[in-house]
């Protein structure tokens, strides 16, 4: 039985409503979440001390540690672990910026001190606000952005999660990426 088969099937039977499926159901996913999360991690300011392992516990938690399991796919399961991580990076970062936690300081990353470039830093709550309001205009474009971004789904995997053709989820992709743009960076280059 091919991995994604024995995925599928613990799936089903964690919607089913077995106890044990919770348990195998991490090392059948652990890996995937993982190298989604150290993707993530890399564009995060500097201060952060939520580590990639952490990030995939923490969303594993509340996806799969509720007694009451609310996903019905595949495609669900991984939408509901983009969004889980979504919230933990926002969280965090309206944490740190908190006057209490020293929000109102600049953060400096003590391995970056000698470089004299940095590459492009995310603006996890400019994402975040970006994405409700994409949510408002075209629920179906920011589902994408929260599989194809946060759940590290490929465009075949998008377009069976969401019934669509592959062709529609590139004209969408190409459509949300220039948004989003546009969104985050309103000075930038039309």
């Amino acid at each position: 039985m091919s991995q994604s088969e024995k995925l599928s099937r613990t799936l089903q039977r964690a919607i089913d409503g077995d106890a044990h499926a919770s348990e195998e159901l991490l090392p059948l996913v652990y890996d995937q979440l993982r190298s989604l999360a150290k993707a993530r991690m890399r564009k995060v300011p500097p201060g952060n001390t939520l580590q990639p392992t952490a990030l995939v516990h923490e969303a594993y938690l509340r996806v799969a540690g509720k007694e009451e399991v609310n996903w019905n796919s595949r495609g669900h399961f991984f939408a509901a672990a983009a969004q889980a991580m979504r919230q933990i990076l926002v969280d965090q970062v309206r944490r740190k910026r908190a006057v209490k936690h020293g929000g109102d300081r600049q953060r400096l990353d003590v391995d970056d001190l000698e470089i004299a470039i940095q590459g492009p830093e995310l603006d996890v709550l400019a994402l975040h606000q970006a994405l409700e309001k994409l949510e408002k205009e075209d629920p179906r474009k920011a589902q994408m952005v929260l599989l194809r971004y946060f759940g590290g789904l490929d465009r075949e995997e998008t377009a069976n999660c969401m019934d669509i053709s592959v062709r529609t989820v590139d004209r969408d992709w190409r459509y949300v990426v220039a948004w989003l743009h546009r969104e985050l960076d309103p000075d930038g280059p039309e």
